[in-house]
């Protein structure tokens, strides 16, 4: 929603700039009404730069006024420039402190940077100044949202409707709360009267999608992102959004295609990396899939499943010390999650001599619950020894997930001390064993894959 409110920011500016223009003399009047209306059709169309670039060419006193520096900020904030646009509100601001649109303007701009308690402070302010203000209420109400009060969103969405039962941003805000409320009647009516009134803005198709594709309505979900799309192609979010959507219609190349136009709409987020490294797996492209799970632990290092997926890959590629890495990422992003700990000595073992990861294991083995699964194994592959006992508890144990876990390690370890036809028949046992829901099952299947033993 915050580049929506730098939108709706500009065209009250360039409302304030067309009274002072109306008061203008003569050929100047003209000359800068003309340019306004073309920065107006130049932010409609998204060329932020372009627009910006106008100002230049306006001359003294015009262009000195608090209108037209403040329209310049809404653009800067438009364009990703907070920075800047925040530097010409606050020095409104400082002369006028009671200056809506200055305040409106720095608010925004706190919201774009990720800074929702400043962006309060400012559109409480606001509030003070003028009680009715709807784009303070309803910004309040996304700022809410956003920190998961929803009931305080709520009635933030809700005064500005009883002040104005059309106000666009209020009508989606409200829509979204009631889809979040499992209401998607009330959601749904609040965004055809939206789209009824605002039929060439994206952001209420695109949420309408989103209420069509949580109930199933997946055609219909697509066609309004369609919508979307077109109305405003540059949206990371309906990009990512649509591309979920094919995947969940089983049109994966298209959705591979849809990620690939939206990654670089936003490189820093991480959404997109996901689920195109997914499909990038699924078709195969297992070095594209490792480059989008390098990027995922650069930017979203907590998200312990990209260095799972790439440790996956660099097993398939016989890159242990690699896959070792990746392994180590995970488990450290994740300490209660052992079998990380032991993929990661698998491939230490691959990478060099049985006895190297040793050390680590010992610490790990400090954390494991004593006389688990996970304790054993994690035993196993310290000791160098234990398999008959490990064989023995796999054959005791009643949780069928569990005993297919131990038996893929019990086979990855004689697979590391160099016994391939032994670790054979312990990954074809957990093939046998069919447990599809848990990590180790691909990694299973690709080893047999390996070794040319196939699907009966």
């Amino acid at each position: 929603m915050r580049m929506k409110n730098s939108q709706e920011a500009i065209r009250r500016i360039i409302f304030i700039i067309l009274i002072f223009t109306s008061i203008s003399a003569g050929a100047r009047e003209t000359d800068t009404y003309a340019l306004f209306t073309q920065v107006a059709e130049l932010t409609a169309r998204r060329e932020f730069n372009a627009a910006l670039e106008l100002f230049n060419t306006l001359g003294d006193p015009a262009a000195q006024t608090s209108a037209v520096q403040l329209m310049r900020a809404s653009i800067l904030n438009s364009a990703g420039r907070h920075g800047e646009a925040r530097t010409i509100a606050s020095g409104i601001i400082s002369r006028e402190p009671n200056n809506v649109d200055a305040l409106l303007v720095l608010a925004t701009s706190f919201a774009a940077d990720g800074r929702d308690r400043d962006q309060r402070t400012h559109l409480e302010r606001v509030l003070r100044i003028d009680p009715q203000n709807l784009k303070a209420h309803s910004d309040l109400g996304y700022n809410a949202l956003r920190a998961n009060s929803l009931r305080t969103a709520a009635g933030h969405f809700d005064r500005a409707l009883a002040i104005d039962p059309n106000y666009r941003e209020a009508l989606v805000g409200r829509a979204i709360l009631f889809r979040y409320a499992r209401e998607p009647q009330r959601s749904e009516n609040l965004l055809n009267q939206a789209i009824r009134q605002n039929p060439n803005w994206a952001t209420p198709y695109h949420e309408r999608a989103r209420l069509y594709r949580g109930a199933g309505f997946l055609e219909d979900a697509l066609a309004d992102l369609d919508t979307a799309k077109r109305l405003e192609s540059d949206n990371y979010w309906i990009s990512v959004d649509r591309a979920i959507t094919l995947i969940e219609m089983n049109r994966r190349q298209e959705a591979l295609e849809e990620l690939n136009r939206a990654v670089p709409l936003s490189p820093e987020s991480f959404p997109a990396y996901v689920y195109r490294a997914g499909l990038r797996d699924h078709f195969g492209d297992f070095e594209g899939a490792a480059q989008d799970y390098t990027v995922l632990m650069r930017i979203r290092p907590e998200y312990y499943f990209a260095a799972e997926g790439l440790g996956i890959i660099r097993m398939r590629n016989g890159q242990h010390a690699e896959a070792r890495d990746a392994f180590l990422a995970a488990y450290r992003q994740a300490p209660r999650e052992f079998r990380y700990a032991l993929l990661a000595a698998y491939n230490w073992m691959r990478a060099g001599r049985p006895a190297d990861p040793r050390q680590f294991l010992s610490q790990v083995m400090r954390t494991a619950p004593r006389d688990s699964a996970d304790w054993h194994l994690l035993r196993l592959f310290h000791d160098l020894s234990g398999d008959l006992d490990m064989a023995a508890r796999i054959d005791r144990e009643q949780n069928l997930d569990t005993r297919a876990i131990m038996t893929f390690y019990l086979g990855l370890y004689h697979d590391a001390r160099g016994h391939r036809n032994t670790a054979n028949t312990f990954f074809l046992r957990k093939r046998e064993m069919n447990r599809r829901g848990i990590i180790e099952w691909n990694i299973n299947e690709m080893l047999l894959e390996q070794r040319g033993i196939r699907a009966q």
